[in-house]
């Protein structure tokens, strides 16, 4: 649990059982609240160590302008409300909400004053709150929604919903366990934990706390049956975006794919559905937007989209002509299949939708007269830019086949002819996909003997720059390995080097997150968990929300991005396990400061669970669990074994196994 206290009064989020406790105070009221998934209500329970104890009054108030509450009966708020704001709309449309609110209370007295809930002398209260929108919803039955949700949890009561909420809850979190160590700073209040890393103090379960923190965020913010995934900020909206040009959208040049990098190595890959879903409507709404700006078949989107799915370019070439945005976010059909290997999400989904991504680039890629190889363009590199014939007087963003294009079709045809073959379909297709396949420009080093951001060696106008695009053959791609490709790890590593360096670097969150994603992928533990530290401790509020700086991209204040908190957990996992190169890789990147720990439940692609235990830097045990038929090879450092399970087969492992060659 993360604990924050103070002058006798103690505030505490629960993770194992996701809730939120405050009090502490003599005579003072306690407070537990949870968000019920199962029964789509937040509930809270109010009491006292003394009879009598409980007295407030419970209000609402709305942020906008278009906001009117009721107190139709004794125990009873109701809202209406529309979501309403100035920055990208006039300022009159928006989904419209209806919301409610009961209290229910033993002893004493409850009684509606005014738009208020009065509560006097009673020993104990409920509250239930429940909201619905009329977002996607055909009639008018949504209205009634959330007054009936509220009905039936008063009547249900508060400890009938806590324990269906935590049972649904652990159904998922449960699944993986991690203990990296503790160094006795665990006991801290949490702002005093931070503070002492800061300061160079060893707290390896911070970093545990931290990974959990990213799993419970996760579940809270992406549901099974949610209808949106999670935004810039989650599903979360503290006002602050809505007060800037990002708004809380849906970024597709990292920030949205880092939400749900961590989703299926954390073995949460329910809570991964709500992007799917959204992913095949971008793509159709983008059918239309490759016809319009492109004349081309197929789909795209561009650098941001919304709720409703907008996929035309931003309004400044710079950054808004990203014509791989809407791939890079379909990346994740990819990762969900190759994690499951669900044949009929496969046949049904992420083929038909990448298939239809592959006709668009088919069609607007072009073969570059001067070099011949086969390029996007014009397409910028997220979102960055660059001088050109060693001029310095003028930074360009425009140009044909950058990097991070041509790594993503690169993957985008290899899945197609992939899953083409599996499914034994579209064999016309796969033979232009192989054609293109072998015009497609290598990756290279530049002279400086960094990773090349574009098809020529252009000079970089900002090599601090926050976004690390151009990496994403290493993380989180595979077409670079430290094994495989060696002289491009070399050169990532010195890309890496170099934005570190950099006078102007920006602290953000997500940068960091990337630092140590990519540097666990070069299997550096120390290196990765120093940018963890550094995410961690600088750019985490007291609650441990990651946060970006004010002044980065527009930004006001110090402001929550959710990303910090998901590509820093998916960070974490590739410390431990990474199954990208065709194998089952343990315990990769471990830091010298994580010496004994365990984890258990992480999953793995091709549809694995892995449990580790390790202490003074060493593997003690291992087990694999296959969910489908299983044939690979196991690494632990430079030793490796191979490895072959049925479906519903398991195996430990040991290090005597990895000196012996072969399994236990």
């Amino acid at each position: 649990a993360a604990a924050a206290q103070g002058a006798g009064f103690a505030r505490e989020l629960c993770l194992e059982e996701a809730l939120y406790r405050a009090g502490g105070e003599a005579g003072g009221i306690r407070r537990e609240l949870l968000a019920s998934h199962p029964d789509g209500v937040l509930a809270a329970r109010l009491w006292s160590g003394e009879a009598g104890g409980v007295s407030f009054a419970l209000r609402l108030e709305g942020r906008t302008d278009r906001f009117a509450v009721a107190a139709p009966a004794a125990g009873a708020l109701a809202f209406e409300s529309r979501a309403t704001e100035t920055m990208h709309s006039d300022g009159a449309c928006g989904v419209r909400a209806c919301g409610a609110v009961r209290v229910v209370a033993t002893g004493g007295a409850v009684a509606a004053e005014g738009d208020a809930i009065v509560v006097r002398g009673a020993d104990e209260a409920h509250v239930y709150f429940a909201v619905e929108t009329d977002y996607r919803q055909d009639g008018d039955a949504w209205a009634r929604a959330a007054a009936d949700r509220a009905d039936r949890a008063a009547a249900k009561g508060y400890a009938a919903i806590r324990a269906a909420h935590i049972a649904d809850y652990r159904a998922l979190y449960a699944r993986v366990a991690a203990d990296f160590g503790d160094s006795g700073a665990s006991a801290l209040p949490l702002d005093a934990r931070m503070r002492r890393l800061r300061e160079g103090g060893d707290d390896p379960q911070l970093f545990a706390l931290f990974f959990q923190y990213g799993r419970y965020l996760t579940i809270a913010g992406s549901r099974a049956d949610s209808t949106l995934p999670m935004h810039l900020q989650g599903i979360w909206n503290d006002g602050e975006a809505n007060r800037m040009a990002w708004s809380c959208d849906y970024h597709l040049d990292v920030n949205t794919e880092m939400n749900y990098y961590p989703t299926e190595a954390v073995n949460l890959a329910e809570s991964h559905l709500p992007l799917l879903r959204y992913v095949e409507r971008l793509a159709e709404a983008g059918r239309e937007t490759a016809r319009a700006y492109y004349g081309c078949e197929g789909w795209t989107a561009h650098v941001f989209s919304n709720a409703w799915g907008f996929t035309a370019p931003g309004w400044h070439y710079s950054w808004g002509l990203n014509v791989t945005g809407g791939l890079w976010i379909a990346n994740q059909l990819r990762e969900h299949y190759a994690y499951g290997l669900d044949e009929r999400f496969l046949r049904e989904t992420a083929y038909p939708v990448l298939r239809e991504a592959a006709l668009f680039f088919l069609d607007y890629m072009t073969v570059h007269p001067d070099c011949g190889w086969l390029v996007t363009g014009p397409s910028n590199s997220p979102e960055n830019s660059f001088y050109a014939a060693g001029d310095e007087s003028r930074a360009y963003a425009l140009s044909m086949g950058p990097t991070m294009d041509q790594s993503l079709v690169r993957d985008l045809f290899a899945f197609c002819l992939e899953a083409g073959e599996r499914l034994g379909a579209d064999e016309a297709l796969r033979e232009r996909l192989r054609g293109a396949a072998a015009l497609l420009p290598p990756l290279a080093a530049g002279a400086n003997g960094r990773l090349r951001e574009w098809l020529a060696d252009y000079g970089e106008a900002q090599p601090d720059h926050r976004h690390l695009s151009h990496l994403y053959g290493l993380y989180p791609g595979a077409q670079i390995t430290p094994a495989g490709t060696p002289e491009l790890s070399e050169a990532a590593r010195r890309t890496l080097d170099a934005r570190m360096r950099g006078e102007g670097l920006e602290d953000v969150e997500f940068t960091l997150a990337l630092f140590a994603a990519n540097f666990a992928r070069l299997h550096d533990g120390d290196r990765a968990y120093d940018q963890l530290g550094y995410l961690i401790g600088e750019l985490c509020f007291d609650n441990l929300l990651t946060y970006s700086k004010a002044g980065i991209a527009g930004a006001e204040t110090n402001i929550f991005v959710a990303d910090g908190n998901f590509g820093g957990t998916s960070a974490i996992a590739e410390m431990l396990l990474q199954s990208h190169a065709g194998e089952l890789h343990l315990l990769p990147a471990l830091p010298a400061r994580w010496g004994t720990g365990r984890v258990t439940g992480l999953r793995a692609r091709g549809n694995a669970e892995v449990d580790l235990a390790w202490r003074d830097g060493e593997l003690v045990k291992a087990a694999v669990r296959a969910g489908s038929p299983l044939r690979t090879t196991v690494r632990l450092g430079g030793a490796a074994i191979p490895l072959a399970l049925e479906a519903g087969g398991s195996l430990r492992l040991d290090r005597a196994s990895f000196a012996a060659g072969e399994p236990a």
